[in-house]
């Protein structure tokens, strides 16, 4: 592999990755926020005001990091892929620039108002700018989901004259199937990781001895929406998203499976080693027949492995993609789990006192930002070696003008600035915890002006 492609490759991965970090975050906080806006609307009191304005401190922290660290993201298809997006930017840039509506005009907006018209506001009118946060920041993920999806199964195109593609539908490139489910999981992820970001702030709290009436707000919320979050991303969605990568993208399928060989019957892979060298499992530990009845619901299918496509077309990352897939489906596992013993204590008014379970709560908050991030490496490792499936190959999308140093200079600056930004949001969303949810000079809930 050329070591200017592979020096771009890992560039996008290393933005693209910590950029995820803080949108999965947003995304599944405007939710939340909604809901705490809700509650204040029909609710008596300071309480549920006080723990939307608190949430929607940390929802516009991760926000403002999430757009800075976008931005170099939008630049690289123009920098290190030109020749993608000279190729494919008659259908990308539609659903990036949609993409950029709502991410800087309708969840920027609203965020503005929640933050800095707060004490001018009626609670009705801060219920609607919760609402229109909700559906900008969900609507910016649509779209650029929408743009990886078509990536992954290229729909709604057409090929002009001189090889470049224009859009044919945009109905049908905004309803493409591979985006439903892929939409439908990802938000889910994002409501997860709001959950169990939220259950760990106040386990926080109560093993403090702090803010408790917040906390158990907190604790509460987040343990239930994270126990249906964490049981949906299971099924339908993780299971639906696994069937649709084994129907249009097969190769994907049997890399990240471990299936090197086809088989009728073919068992799930639960642990193991892959071999390169033999094109074996080592170690190996099944279910038997398991993948063959969950992708066909056939006990006795035939699923196709490896061997059944050409080497040329293989991920070039075979076992960082098999392991990539299997930390993901194991720390879903586990995100269940966890969920689901604090939802089955507090049902047993057990919960806020139960020290174990609100320490596994608070050590348990990393787990979704590493099962999501496996998850995308699984994603974008699987698609290898295309940019745009089937149709255009990452080999052939690189810049020519970027050379190896330029790629490899950028990388390294942008390493180091993510490092400082990465410490910078630790700091800020620690000192945020330490001045709680309570601000005593505040004068939230009043009628305000409009």
């Amino acid at each position: 592999m050329d070591i200017a492609l592979q020096y771009d490759r890992l560039q996008f991965a290393v933005t693209a990755t910590f950029h995820y970090l803080f949108p999965q975050l947003t995304m599944g906080l405007a939710l939340f926020v909604l809901y705490f806006r809700t509650r204040d609307l029909f609710s008596v009191g300071e309480h549920f005001h006080e723990v939307a304005r608190f949430w929607t401190g940390i929802f516009a922290l991760s926000f403002a990091f999430g757009v800075v660290t976008g931005i170099p993201l939008e630049f690289q298809f123009g920098t290190n892929w030109a020749a993608f997006s000279n190729y494919a930017g008659g259908i990308i840039g539609q659903t990036l620039a949609m993409e950029g509506v709502f991410a800087f005009f309708l969840e920027s907006s609203f965020l503005g108002v929640l933050l800095f018209g707060e004490s001018r506001c009626s609670r009705r009118i801060l219920w609607v700018a919760s609402a229109m946060l909700w559906a900008g920041s969900w609507l910016s993920g649509y779209f650029i989901l929408a743009t990886n999806a078509w990536m992954q199964h290229p729909v709604a195109y057409r090929v002009l004259d001189n090889g470049k593609l224009v859009i044919e539908s945009l109905a049908e490139l905004l309803t493409n199937p591979w985006l439903l489910w892929q939409f439908t999981h990802n938000m889910t992820a994002a409501v997860a990781t709001g959950s169990f970001v939220m259950a760990a702030v106040g386990a926080l709290y109560l093993l403090a001895g702090r803010h408790l009436v917040h906390a158990k707000t907190y604790v509460q919320t987040g343990v239930v929406a994270g126990a249906v979050a964490s049981a949906l991303l299971i099924t339908p969605t993780g299971h639906e998203s696994a069937r649709q990568v084994f129907e249009h993208q097969p190769i994907k399928g049997a890399a990240f499976e471990g299936l090197f060989r086809s088989e009728r019957g073919a068992d799930i892979l639960l642990i193991g080693q892959p071999n390169l060298e033999t094109m074996t499992i080592d170690n190996p530990l099944v279910v038997p027949s398991a993948l063959s009845l969950l992708v066909y619901y056939d006990l006795y299918a035939n699923v196709k492995g490896l061997d059944a496509f050409p080497p040329q077309d293989w991920p070039d990352h075979i076992a960082l993609l098999y392991f990539s897939y299997h930390i993901m489906a194991g720390l879903g596992t586990w995100l269940v789990v966890v969920m689901g013993l604090a939802f089955l204590w507090l049902w047993r008014g057990r919960l806020f006192a139960s020290s174990w379970l609100l320490w596994l709560l608070l050590l348990s908050a990393p787990a979704p930002y590493i099962a999501t991030t496996a998850g995308w490496m699984t994603a974008e490792l699987g698609r290898q070696p295309w940019l745009v499936y089937g149709l255009f190959r990452t080999a052939e999308g690189i810049s020519p003008l970027v050379h190896s140093g330029n790629a490899l200079f950028t990388l390294l600056g942008f390493l180091g600035l993510y490092l400082a930004l990465g410490l910078l949001f630790v700091l800020l969303f620690l000192e945020m915890l330490r001045r709680g949810p309570i601000d005593h000079g505040a004068t939230a809930g009043q009628s305000g002006e409009l």
